[in-house]
Protein backbone atom coordinates (compact mmCIF):
# COMPACT_ATOMS: atom_id res chain seq x y z
CA UNK A 1 0.00 0.00 0.00
CA UNK A 2 1.15 3.46 -0.82
CA UNK A 3 -0.20 6.86 0.54
CA UNK A 4 0.50 10.39 -0.67
CA UNK A 5 -1.45 13.44 -1.19
CA UNK A 6 -3.12 12.43 -4.85
CA UNK A 7 -4.66 9.06 -3.56
CA UNK A 8 -3.92 5.52 -2.33
CA UNK A 9 -2.26 3.04 -4.12
CA UNK A 10 -3.87 -0.62 -2.95
CA UNK A 11 -1.87 -3.93 -4.08
CA UNK A 12 -3.67 -6.46 -6.54
CA UNK A 13 -5.03 -8.98 -4.72
CA UNK A 14 -5.56 -7.33 -0.78
CA UNK A 15 -7.84 -9.61 1.09
CA UNK A 16 -10.89 -8.36 1.90
CA UNK A 17 -10.00 -8.05 5.65
CA UNK A 18 -6.88 -5.90 4.63
CA UNK A 19 -8.96 -3.79 2.65
CA UNK A 20 -11.67 -3.24 5.60
CA UNK A 21 -9.06 -2.72 7.92
CA UNK A 22 -7.50 -0.17 6.06
CA UNK A 23 -10.93 1.46 5.45
CA UNK A 24 -11.20 1.46 9.21
CA UNK A 25 -8.32 3.40 9.28
CA UNK A 26 -8.76 6.00 6.83
CA UNK A 27 -12.07 6.54 8.97
CA UNK A 28 -10.55 7.39 12.28
CA UNK A 29 -8.05 9.84 10.55
CA UNK A 30 -10.54 11.68 8.64
CA UNK A 31 -12.99 11.81 11.98
CA UNK A 32 -9.31 12.85 13.93
CA UNK A 33 -8.14 15.28 11.46
CA UNK A 34 -10.91 17.81 12.18
CA UNK A 35 -10.12 17.99 15.86
CA UNK A 36 -6.42 17.82 14.82
CA UNK A 37 -6.70 20.96 13.00
CA UNK A 38 -9.57 22.82 15.57
CA UNK A 39 -6.74 22.04 18.22
CA UNK A 40 -3.68 23.26 15.86
CA UNK A 41 -5.72 26.44 15.12
CA UNK A 42 -6.59 27.33 18.40
CA UNK A 43 -2.40 27.03 19.42
CA UNK A 44 -1.81 29.06 16.42
CA UNK A 45 -4.42 31.67 17.54
CA UNK A 46 -2.48 32.21 21.08
CA UNK A 47 1.22 31.37 20.41
CA UNK A 48 1.81 32.93 16.91
CA UNK A 49 -0.99 35.97 16.27
CA UNK A 50 0.73 37.46 13.99
CA UNK A 51 1.98 34.28 11.63
CA UNK A 52 -1.84 32.53 12.24
CA UNK A 53 -3.82 33.54 9.46
CA UNK A 54 -0.49 32.81 7.01
CA UNK A 55 -0.54 29.43 8.25
CA UNK A 56 -3.86 28.85 7.89
CA UNK A 57 -3.76 30.00 4.30
CA UNK A 58 -1.15 27.51 4.10
CA UNK A 59 -3.53 24.55 4.76
CA UNK A 60 -5.78 24.80 1.44
CA UNK A 61 -9.11 24.61 3.46
CA UNK A 62 -11.80 27.46 3.62
CA UNK A 63 -11.67 29.96 6.08
CA UNK A 64 -14.91 29.37 7.65
CA UNK A 65 -14.62 25.49 7.46
CA UNK A 66 -11.26 26.48 9.60
CA UNK A 67 -12.62 29.14 12.16
CA UNK A 68 -15.34 26.47 12.66
CA UNK A 69 -13.36 23.91 13.95
CA UNK A 70 -11.51 26.03 16.00
CA UNK A 71 -14.67 27.29 17.68
CA UNK A 72 -15.48 23.51 18.82
CA UNK A 73 -12.48 22.59 19.91
CA UNK A 74 -11.84 26.05 21.93
CA UNK A 75 -15.25 25.35 23.45
CA UNK A 76 -15.23 21.69 24.10
CA UNK A 77 -11.73 20.62 25.94
CA UNK A 78 -10.25 17.21 25.14
CA UNK A 79 -11.40 16.07 27.98
CA UNK A 80 -14.78 16.30 27.25
CA UNK A 81 -14.69 14.93 23.87
CA UNK A 82 -16.52 11.54 23.14
CA UNK A 83 -14.38 9.76 20.27
CA UNK A 84 -17.71 8.18 19.33
CA UNK A 85 -19.06 11.43 18.38
CA UNK A 86 -18.42 12.85 15.67
CA UNK A 87 -17.49 16.65 15.55
CA UNK A 88 -20.55 17.97 14.95
CA UNK A 89 -22.08 16.09 17.88
CA UNK A 90 -19.66 18.54 20.00
CA UNK A 91 -20.81 21.43 17.59
CA UNK A 92 -24.06 21.35 19.23
CA UNK A 93 -23.13 21.78 22.34
CA UNK A 94 -20.20 24.11 22.22
CA UNK A 95 -21.89 27.00 23.52
CA UNK A 96 -23.63 24.99 26.22
CA UNK A 97 -22.38 25.21 29.82
CA UNK A 98 -19.70 22.72 30.81
CA UNK A 99 -22.36 20.68 33.07
CA UNK A 100 -24.92 21.02 29.89
CA UNK A 101 -21.98 19.72 27.64
CA UNK A 102 -21.46 16.61 29.64
CA UNK A 103 -25.15 15.45 30.29
CA UNK A 104 -25.96 16.06 26.22
CA UNK A 105 -22.62 14.11 24.85
CA UNK A 106 -23.66 11.48 27.22
CA UNK A 107 -27.07 10.87 26.52
CA UNK A 108 -26.08 11.37 22.43
CA UNK A 109 -23.56 8.26 22.85
CA UNK A 110 -26.20 6.19 25.32
CA UNK A 111 -29.05 6.50 23.16
CA UNK A 112 -26.15 6.46 19.64
CA UNK A 113 -28.05 9.84 18.25
CA UNK A 114 -26.95 11.29 14.99
CA UNK A 115 -26.19 14.78 15.80
CA UNK A 116 -29.25 16.12 14.25
CA UNK A 117 -31.43 14.83 16.68
CA UNK A 118 -29.12 15.53 19.20
CA UNK A 119 -30.00 19.43 18.27
CA UNK A 120 -33.68 18.34 18.01
CA UNK A 121 -33.82 17.31 21.40
CA UNK A 122 -31.61 20.37 22.87
CA UNK A 123 -34.41 22.40 20.97
CA UNK A 124 -36.82 20.77 21.99
CA UNK A 125 -35.47 21.39 26.20
CA UNK A 126 -35.17 24.61 25.28
CA UNK A 127 -39.25 24.83 24.66
CA UNK A 128 -40.26 23.11 27.51
CA UNK A 129 -38.08 25.27 30.49
CA UNK A 130 -40.40 25.61 32.73
CA UNK A 131 -41.24 28.97 33.96
CA UNK A 132 -42.71 32.29 32.56
CA UNK A 133 -43.07 33.00 29.00
CA UNK A 134 -40.04 34.38 27.74
CA UNK A 135 -40.07 38.25 27.15
CA UNK A 136 -38.83 40.28 24.05
CA UNK A 137 -34.80 42.32 24.41
CA UNK A 138 -34.13 44.55 21.56
CA UNK A 139 -30.20 45.28 21.59
CA UNK A 140 -27.96 47.01 18.99
CA UNK A 141 -24.90 45.42 19.20
CA UNK A 142 -21.55 47.39 16.94
CA UNK A 143 -19.02 44.84 16.12
CA UNK A 144 -16.76 44.01 13.32
CA UNK A 145 -17.57 42.70 10.47
CA UNK A 146 -14.98 39.56 11.18
CA UNK A 147 -16.54 39.11 14.49
CA UNK A 148 -20.00 39.10 13.36
CA UNK A 149 -18.61 36.75 10.66
CA UNK A 150 -17.54 34.51 12.82
CA UNK A 151 -20.47 34.47 15.47
CA UNK A 152 -22.74 33.59 12.49
CA UNK A 153 -20.45 31.02 11.21
CA UNK A 154 -20.28 29.65 14.87
CA UNK A 155 -24.14 30.04 15.14
CA UNK A 156 -24.68 27.92 11.79
CA UNK A 157 -21.44 25.39 13.63
CA UNK A 158 -24.48 24.74 15.68
CA UNK A 159 -27.61 24.87 13.86
CA UNK A 160 -29.11 28.05 15.34
CA UNK A 161 -30.39 30.96 14.76
CA UNK A 162 -27.39 34.01 15.03
CA UNK A 163 -29.99 35.55 18.05
CA UNK A 164 -30.40 32.19 20.03
CA UNK A 165 -26.56 31.44 19.79
CA UNK A 166 -25.59 34.94 20.56
CA UNK A 167 -28.21 34.39 23.58
CA UNK A 168 -26.79 30.85 24.71
CA UNK A 169 -22.99 32.40 24.35
CA UNK A 170 -24.05 35.22 27.05
CA UNK A 171 -25.48 32.27 29.09
CA UNK A 172 -22.60 30.29 29.29
CA UNK A 173 -20.34 33.62 29.95
CA UNK A 174 -22.75 34.35 32.66
CA UNK A 175 -22.07 30.80 33.98
CA UNK A 176 -25.97 29.79 33.42
CA UNK A 177 -25.92 27.29 30.36
CA UNK A 178 -29.36 26.99 30.93
CA UNK A 179 -30.69 29.81 29.74
CA UNK A 180 -32.36 31.01 33.22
Amino acid sequence: MRAGRLGLSLPAGLPFDAWEKIGDQLGVIGDSSSWWLGDWLVYGEESFPDRYRLAVSQTNLSYKTLRNYAWVARNVPMSRRRDTLSLQHHAQVAALSEDEQERWLARAEEERWPQSRLRREIQASRARTPGSAPITVSLTVHVSFEREQRWKAAAEVASVPLPEWIAQALDHAAGHGDGE
